[in-house]
């Protein structure tokens, strides 16, 4: 596809996402409503392209409709190329961990994972608000890691997980929601994190059957824990202890995120920003209310209770999505080995 796009193929790919933001991500498409024109239109376009990836990941070795088997990993690499096609007329902005993109060499061929449309949207959004490459190609790297991992031994490794692949959807939104103030960027990642921990919480039973298990193995253990537990679905003391130390570190992602909030300057950027964040923050509330039991069914946040919720953004943001300076947990003190004497 050309640089310059037709306004109409354009204005197509905005409404496609339009409607892939609202089949796949209804939280998301609830809390847009308090965008306005193009901001919302970017948000769409950027979580099409955040969806198609996902997608990609998901369907595994499968071919696409219409194409033969591929290695997953090349189609990849093909997305790492299509996403510097859009920064040759702004190196200025291209990633400096990979160079130049006029620079970098082409991979093996592969169809890309955006219709033509989607993507002009894409090239539309990113050239009009400027946002920076590397978050696009870090998201890349965390659809890499679903390729080869499935299991996480620490959190920091599963930080950098959250990180790449949501922590980055945080710093590509920053620019479209109005934001020139440095202090705002690592706040935006960590909504990102906080969101993605919440995910990972929510659905253990889900990824357990997919073969995954993204908890923090060193974690696990050190509450006692073991896969066969996981497995059961088994809901003892030391689960509910287990949960409460993670729900304790993703809700001080929460409230270090919403210090950022502040330094976005555009038309009801704060307010949505809250709104996302105390909507997925009321996941962990309903995973609370069922004893921590995330075997049984799914927490999610109602309808009604969304509306609840943008009513508080509206009379008493600060207490949607609160400021308050909690510490991120320490880790857990391994429990010993049977046989040394250590009990829990």
């Amino acid at each position: 596809m050309s640089a310059t796009a037709s306004p109409e193929l354009i204005a197509q790919g905005y409404r496609r996402a339009r409607v892939v933001t609202r089949h796949h991500a209804k939280s998301f498409f609830f809390a847009s409503y308090l965008l306005f024109g193009q901001r919302r239109k970017a948000a769409f376009a950027l979580y099409a392209f955040c969806r198609r990836l996902d997608d990609l990941v998901d369907a595994g070795e499968s071919a696409l409709p219409g194409e033969a088997p591929m290695d997953l990993a090349t189609r990849l690499a093909r997305a790492r190329e299509r996403v510097a096609e859009v920064y040759l007329p702004l190196p200025e902005l291209a990633s400096k961990e990979l160079g130049p993109p006029s620079a970098r060499q082409p991979s093996a061929e592969a169809p890309s994972p955006w219709d033509p449309s989607e993507f002009a949207a894409l090239r539309h959004t990113i050239h009009h608000y400027r946002i920076p490459e590397q978050p696009f190609q870090d998201l890349i790297s965390g659809m890499e890691m679903d390729l080869t991992k499935v299991r996480y031994d620490t959190w920091e490794e599963l930080d950098l997980y959250c990180y790449r692949v949501a922590g980055v959807v945080g710093l590509m939104l920053t620019p479209v929601l109005g934001c020139e103030d440095a202090r705002a960027v690592e706040p935006a990642a960590d909504l990102g994190r906080a969101m993605q921990l919440t995910n990972i919480l929510r659905d253990v039973r889900e990824d357990l059957e997919r073969g995954r298990v993204y908890l923090p193995s060193e974690e696990l253990r050190a509450f006692g824990i073991t896969e066969d537990d996981l497995r059961a679905g088994r809901v003892d003391a030391k689960w509910r202890d287990f949960m409460r130390f993670q729900i304790q570190r993703a809700r001080a992602y929460y409230a270090r995120a919403a210090a950022g909030v502040r330094y976005l300057t555009g038309f009801g950027s704060q307010r949505m920003v809250r709104l996302m964040g105390a909507i997925y923050g009321d996941i962990l509330r309903d995973i609370e209310a069922r004893g921590y039991d995330v075997f049984s069914g799914r927490a999610h946040t109602t309808t009604g209770r969304k509306l609840e919720l943008t009513a508080t953004v509206f009379l008493r943001p600060r207490a949607a999505l609160p400021e308050a300076p909690l510490a991120l947990p320490s880790a857990p003190v391994p429990l010993l080995p049977t046989g040394t004497g250590g009990s829990r």
